[in-house]
């Protein structure tokens, strides 16, 4: 073991080691001291070095020890220990030591007794608690004679071990020992020594070696009963001191050089001491906050709530981390707000002594905290209203859901109007650009009560029509299409409005405002954008509605006017129809329904579809169905009728007509970029006369035939192919209807959804028709009323007849011979039938018009000829013959002896014509009723107009 020098001195007295013990006692006690301020004791003498050996661990603190007892040959006035009552084991060793005082009380050095506070106890949590002090006395043999309760606990070795033990043996080096022992001579010579010693703990009783430490050590001579010299040991744990050297420097430097602002508050909950971070904050210096309490800070519900919790945490020792703590500080009004994290502080002996505090100021993190969560909301509104707005093409509906949105998420109270004309249909009203144009109140939302404000401006009921003043704010936003602060009434509960006007395509639509009660946050720069951009895609929406309504209802309108006006008539069938638009939210489909008179007393009953919806399909079907009607009147059988109407509707798409189309279609191309029309038809022709009808159909549902106490059928018609498609022929059914017999056609619409597939309606629609003998306008309803009418998925066209054929008494059918004197038949036969039908009136203007269509079927005809006269709601008159050749009208000359027979009927009858026959061809006129309010045209003056 290698020697650290050390001061020595070498008494002439015995008694001089006694004051020098006292001495070596306040050296201690400066020791300790220095260690506990930040100052490492230094021993007296020359440097010293420290060999690298492991610190000995702090040993548990406890009470002080008496003297252990003496064992034989022991000195006596040894301490007994060197804990808390060491200053008086010193001064008792002192005593007994020869020269000493002999009983009394203790006397200083000059010789004045000491004061009683020299020997209060020492309470819990002084110096001794961290340092590691311990005693024992060297007898005149230099062998141990006492060992304190200290020593035990530094150096791990129990005293019946210790007694008797040669510390220098025991604790020092084998190449050390024998100055060891030299050292020993000359302190048990008389000579006091102070040193730090590097020592290593004698081996355990198994064997462990015993571990190295480093200690410094105070020997100070004394003498015994006897006189001997003997020796008082002090050593103190080198290793400890510098650890709280180390702890003391590193907490002064937390304490003070700490960024955030630190506290330590006693157990009375007042501040012991603050660091400079926090006298800084709150003003004034370290030493100004001492004794202050959390009232001194913080307003008083807030100092109350953490005073509790300083309590508690003194109490239960539970830390607290992150606890938010609201306050101003001196000079400033702005609120500040700081994160505290609590713990507590304990002695050496592990009693609570007080609370450390550590703060920081997260003003600036709050409020980016408040941005980040003002953002996030922002951006969860605007999801939100992605999602939720324009859902429905309804305007009503659109400025329903921008309110769902923000009600109550961003402000109290919101109404959204319209500009009236925008709603009825037309365009932005540019004359009253100036913000005073009518609008509507479409909706109105409030978080808050239905009940107006008092104090506020007026209350609008949602359907009012109203205009904003001139100079008002909300005019001023529609005038400039951009958002306004509307002022708060006083003593109203509004604190804050924002109008923000809805523009959508540069196009001012209407206005929204957005309003926040008293007690809520006033609308900032942020809520104004976020309030801009909501109203913009509620605009956008609207307008994208308004758009779609005038789309639909001109696609509506225009589909309405190419449907049969009213409740169509026809000889010998009475017909009930009705028509069903999808809803608002399907466009326009190309249902259609017709019901065409034809000559003869025959009707010709048309129901289609074009494929498709919107305004191009209701384009389609009115082009097809006036195609329809001019085919109809050129009366051709019903699959001519089909077959041209397919020529036309594969040239609807191309430019160029059918021809065009049907070149393109003949030539490969890797795109075509027409567009294609497909329908479905069904075609037939009633004679009232026969109460035959002749069906074809192109690719549409089957007809249903409901006969007199026979259940309802379908029809078997060949579908065809629809029309657009062309290449396939049509075929004809001819079906005998018997008298009160129910004819319907339909469109897929009434018998077809997503929810009903096409073969449950048809069921269906066959079974609603169980009673056809009930009112034609209530059968209707009922099977309206029993099927799924009300799915808005398609338009819904049905047409029923109910049949009603001629009597026979309305007819008056001859055959005449092909020679002259059939004129004269002719005309006797017509005066004949129409007396008796009691139209006298008609008598002579349908006798010359009988004789000239009989004379030209006898000079230009072929065969026999047929005369057939028809009565219902007028009267036709039909000549049949076996020519081909169809009459043509043609206009003769002022010098023609004829050519003027068929002008003449053309200027006495109300229509005329001519058809093919399979047998010929019939050449027709018709004459209106004399009680049919038409007046009838004099023959004389229609011959002399001629001229």
């Amino acid at each position: 073991m290698s020697e650290i020098p050390a001061k020595a001195t070498e008494s002439e007295d015995p008694s001089d080691g006694a004051r020098a013990g006292a001495a070596g006692d306040s050296a201690v006690a400066g020791a300790t001291g220095g260690a506990m301020g930040g100052a490492m004791p230094q021993p007296r003498g020359d440097a010293r070095t420290e060999p690298t050996n492991t610190p000995w661990g702090g040993a548990p603190s406890g009470p002080s020890d008496g003297a252990r007892p003496r064992t034989a040959g022991a000195s006596t006035g040894a301490p007994a220990d060197a804990g808390t009552d060491i200053g008086a084991d010193m001064h008792r060793a002192t005593a007994k030591s020869p020269g000493g005082p002999q009983g009394g009380a203790p006397v200083e050095p000059s010789g004045e007794p000491m004061g009683d506070a020299m020997w209060q106890s020492s309470p819990p949590g002084s110096i001794y608690d961290y340092i590691k002090v311990a005693s024992f006395s060297i007898g005149a043999d230099g062998l141990v004679d006492q060992w304190s309760l200290r020593a035990e606990q530094l150096f791990g070795i129990s005293p019946e071990r210790a007694l008797g033990m040669d510390p220098i043996e025991a604790f020092f080096e084998p190449d050390q020992r024998e100055r060891g022992q030299r050292k020993m001579a000359e302190i048990l010579d008389g000579r006091e020594w102070t040193g730090v010693v590097p020592f290593r703990m004698p081996a355990a009783e198994d064997g462990e070696p015993g571990a190295e430490g480093l200690a410094e050590v105070y020997v100070m001579p004394t003498t015994t009963e006897d006189g001997e010299r003997a020796a008082v040991c002090i050593v103190v744990d080198v290793r400890t001191l510098r650890s709280i050297e180390t702890d003391l420097a590193a907490s002064q430097a937390i304490f003070g050089q700490s960024p955030f602002g630190f506290l330590l508050i006693d157990t009375d909950l007042r501040v012991r001491r603050a660091n400079k971070r926090f006298a800084s904050v709150f003003g004034g210096n370290v030493e100004s906050h001492r004794g202050r309490t959390v009232h001194d800070y913080l307003p008083r519900s807030e100092a109350d709530r953490v005073a509790a919790t300083l309590r508690r945490v003194l109490e239960t020792g539970d830390s607290i981390t992150d606890m938010h703590v609201t306050g101003f500080i001196p000079g400033s009004d702005d609120r500040r707000h700081w994160s505290i994290n609590l713990y507590r502080v304990h002695s050496g002996t592990g009693r609570p002594i007080g609370i450390a505090w550590l703060g920081t100021d997260i003003t600036s993190r709050r409020a980016a905290a408040r941005e980040a969560a003002a953002a996030r909301r922002n951006l969860a509104l605007l999801n939100e209203a992605g999602a939720r707005i324009g859902n429905s093409l309804d305007l009503e509906t659109t400025a329903r859901e921008l309110l769902d949105v923000v009600v109550p998420g961003f402000c109290d109270l919101a109404t959204v109007d319209l500009y009236q004309g925008l709603l009825a249909g037309d365009e932005t009203p540019r004359a009253l650009a100036d913000g005073s144009a009518e609008l509507r109140r479409v909706a109105f939302a409030s978080a808050v009560s239905d009940a107006p404000f008092i104090g506020g401006p007026a209350p609008v009921a949602v359907g009012a029509v109203h205009h904003y003043p001139f100079n008002s704010p909300c005019a001023d936003a529609l005038r400039t299409a951009r958002p306004q602060h509307v002022p708060a009434e006083d003593g109203g509960l509004i604190q804050s409005t924002l109008a923000v006007p809805m523009v959508a395509h540069d196009t001012v639509v209407g206005l929204a405002q957005f309003s926040r009660t008293k007690g809520s946050e006033p609308f900032g720069d942020r809520d104004r954008a976020l309030a801009v951009e909501l109203a913009a895609r509620a605009a956008v929406c609207i307008d994208n509605a308004r758009l779609y309504r005038r789309e639909h209802e001109r696609a509506l309108i225009l589909q309405r006017s190419l449907l049969p006006p009213g409740d169509p008539e026809a000889s010998g069938l009475d017909i009930a129809c009705r028509y069903l638009p999808g809803n608002a939210a399907t466009e326009v489909g190309g249902d259609w329904f017709d019901v065409i008179e034809l000559p003869g007393h025959r009707t010709a009953l048309v129901v289609g579809d074009v494929m498709g919806r919107g305004l191009r399909a209701a384009v389609a079907m009115g082009e097809l169905r006036t195609a329809v009607r001019t085919l109809a009147l050129l009366d051709l059988e019903p699959a001519e009728v089909l077959s041209a109407l397919d020529e036309i509707a594969r040239g609807l798409g191309t430019p160029g007509g059918v021809q065009q189309a049907t070149r393109a279609a003949r030539q490969p191309r890797d795109a075509d970029l027409s567009e294609v029309y497909l329908a479905t038809c069904v075609y037939a022709v009633y004679d009232s006369v026969t109460r035959r009808c002749t069906f074809a159909n192109a690719g549409h549902l089957p007809p249903v035939l409901v006969e007199p106490g026979e259940s309802a059928l379908m029809l078997d018609v060949p579908p065809g192919m629809p029309l657009g498609v062309g290449g396939e022929p049509f075929e004809e059914v001819e079906v005998e209807l018997p008298e009160g017999a129910l004819l319907a056609l339909y469109t897929d619409g009434l018998v077809e959804s997503r929810d009903h597939p096409l073969d449950e309606g048809l069921q269906a629609f066959v079974g609603a028709l169980t009673d056809p003998s009930r009112p034609l306008e209530d059968v209707c309803d009922h099977v309206l009323n029993t099927l799924d009418t009300h799915h808005g998925e398609d338009d819904i066209a049905l047409l029923m007849a109910r049949v009603q054929g001629l009597p026979a008494d309305s007819v008056g059918d001859w055959t005449l011979p092909r020679e002259p004197r059939s004129v004269g038949r002719a005309r006797e036969y017509a005066r004949t039938q129409l007396t008796a039908w009691d139209l006298e009136p008609l008598v002579d203007t349908a006798e010359l018009l009988v004789s000239e269509l009989v004379t030209n079927a006898l000079r230009y005809g072929e065969g026999e000829i047929r005369l057939r006269l028809l009565l219902d709601r007028t009267l036709v008159c039909e000549v049949w013959d076996s020519g081909l050749v169809q009459p043509r009208r043609r206009r003769a000359r002022d010098t023609d002896e004829g050519g003027r027979g068929l002008q003449l009927v053309g200027l006495l009858s109300a229509s005329w014509g001519s058809r093919r026959t399979p047998r010929g061809k019939t050449v027709w006129f018709e004459l209106p009723l004399p009680d049919g309010g038409t007046p009838l045209t004099d023959p004389a003056e229609a011959l002399l107009s001629l001229f």
